[in-house]
């Protein structure tokens, strides 16, 4: 039973990251694109912006590795 509660746990720490960072980078891309219909000199900038949520998942993959192999 304690495998299945760790496997779970990893599940949902990369599971909800994930769901966070694609509404996060939901709301940046539709911003984003009325900002590059106005200014299409901001298209560095708004890359940059889609590209710093996605840390989230890659945090919430650390996470679910330490878990899955610190957890004995």
């Amino acid at each position: 039973m304690e495998k299945v509660l760790v496997a779970f746990a990893a599940a949902l720490a990369i599971g909800l990251s994930a769901i966070g960072t694609a509404w996060a980078q939901s709301r940046i891309g539709a911003a984003g694109a009325g900002t590059l219909a106005e200014k299409p000199e901001m298209s560095g900038t708004i890359i940059i912006l889609l590209a710093i949520p996605e840390t989230m998942v890659i945090l919430g993959f650390v996470i679910a590795t330490m878990i899955l192999f610190t957890v004995k």
